[in-house]
């Protein structure tokens, strides 16, 4: 467990002398959504995973937090000045604001479908429609369809439909005491760092067009297209994420 604050984050680190891969895991989702990766990417480098607060096995949150902050105490405890990150979704949003406003801790970014602050999402009012409409049900499950009908085109597996309930639980906790990342969107021009994208044609139209519009604001960015991959790459399509990492980070 990794202090941050007056609460704690379950963390695991492979050890190891390699290059230090710090992986950030998304919303939908904890730390388990690395498991396809974790192995090949152990036997090239210190790998570092953790839950965010209220995910996984991670306490819910107590006092007001941020994702950023947390992954720099994550770095601190382990040592580390800097390392390659890897940031799925929220955890790419995370990734995005540490290269931005903490430069020297990045060593390179692979982003899988990031999300990314200061964004200017746009309204979805058919679809809070229909959030509202399932949260009337006051049935959890549907709430559970709902939410992999929007982010898991690519299947509804029971592994997957677990990892919905773990972000689905954070919820609450995100509600009362996070704060929000720095707005990032419009210094994405100020990335230095090696940089990479993977986002699948399965995603979420409005997040493929942010990761579009992301990748053309930072120097030399390449985008892969991943097909029949929605918005957990790692999970669908592990062997194109592990070449990624293994190309960029090494």
């Amino acid at each position: 467990m990794v202090p941050v604050g007056a609460d704690a984050l379950c963390a695991e680190d492979s050890q190891g002398d390699g290059p230090p891969l710090v992986l950030l895991h998304p919303g939908i989702g904890d730390l388990r959504v690395w498991d396809p990766v974790w192995a090949d990417l152990t036997e090239t480098f210190r790998v570092i995973r953790y839950d965010f607060r209220g995910y996984g096995d991670s306490p819910a949150p107590s006092e007001p937090y941020s994702w950023l902050d947390d992954l720099l105490a994550v770095l601190a405890h382990f040592g580390l000045e800097s390392a390659h990150l890897v940031g799925n979704s929220n955890g790419g949003a995370t990734a995005l604001a540490a290269a931005v406003e903490h430069p020297q801790a990045v060593r390179s970014l692979v982003l899988l479908a990031p999300g990314v602050s200061g964004y200017a999402w746009p309204d979805e009012p058919e679809l809070e429609a229909r959030w509202e409409a399932v949260a009337a049900e006051g049935d959890p499950e549907r709430v559970i369809d709902l939410y992999l009908d929007i982010w898991a085109g690519a299947g509804h597996e029971p592994f997957v439909r677990d990892l919905a309930r773990s972000g689905l639980a954070a919820e609450p906790g995100e509600a009362q005491f996070l704060r929000e990342l720095p707005p990032v969107f419009d210094r994405l021009g100020e990335i230095t760092t090696p940089s990479v994208l993977l986002v699948g044609d399965l995603d979420k139209p409005e997040l493929v067009e942010a990761d579009k519009q992301i990748v053309t604001r930072i120097p030399g960015c390449r985008l892969v297209w991943l097909n029949g991959v929605d918005h957990l790459p790692s999970l669908r399509a592990p062997g194109l994420v592990i070449d990624a990492i293994r190309e960029l980070c090494t």
